[in-house]
């Protein structure tokens, strides 16, 4: 039998355009609060790296979330492994999980590095006066393009060939942070894979 994916509802768009506002605001704010207070120019490109590697990388959950298959997550669910039903909600979902690490996170990756690599720009040539900034802005922007797109083109045939074993590693790692923070992230909804119901016939 096929995945049984579910598909995004009005309510759950609305929640995921606030989000992105919100979250897009909170990443650039505190990107350009650390890159200022920290005046390092390394730390700013470690955070830089950090950035894009984090839309890389949820761009790499996202593929694997709709290429990735549920039946053998619920063997693993049945001898009660950890992360399998976590596991078993991701590929349910893929088209928000999709949704939300390529489009949400990913977008807000791209954005942040953006405007990072505008400050870093900025930082350099008010230190180093001979610099034309015009083409250092080019050269820093076209290196952030270049390594996310890169980035992600590399990331989505891995995910495609290991997508059951990408999307485990993300079932585990929720189920330790769930384990951690005592937060159920999914709530209820991982608990128990669902089942198709038979139709009783009455004799």
């Amino acid at each position: 039998m096929g995945n049984n994916k579910k598909s995004a509802t009005k309510g759950y768009i609305f929640f995921i355009i606030l989000v992105s506002f919100f979250m897009a605001v909170f990443f650039i704010v505190v990107s350009e609060i650390l890159t200022k207070k920290l005046e390092s120019l390394i730390v700013s490109l470690l955070i830089l790296i950090v950035i894009i590697l984090t839309g890389i990388l949820f761009d790499i959950l996202g593929t694997a979330a709709t290429a990735a298959t549920e039946m053998p997550f619920h063997a693993k669910a049945a001898k009660k492994v950890n992360g399998s039903r976590e596991s078993i909600y991701l590929v349910r979902n893929a088209d928000k999980v999709a949704n939300f690490a390529n489009d949400v996170i990913g977008d807000i990756a791209g954005t942040v590095s953006g405007a990072l690599g505008i400050s870093l720009v900025l930082y350099i040539t008010t230190r180093i006066q001979n610099l034309d900034q015009l083409y250092l802005t080019v050269l820093i922007t076209a290196t952030i393009a270049a390594l996310t797109v890169g980035g992600k083109a590399a990331g989505k045939k891995t995910a495609v060939i290991h997508a059951n074993e990408i999307i485990f590693l993300a079932g585990k790692i929720i189920f330790r942070i769930e384990q951690i923070t005592g937060i159920k992230i999914f709530g209820n909804n991982a608990k128990k894979p669902r089942t198709k119901k038979r139709k009783s016939k009455e004799q």
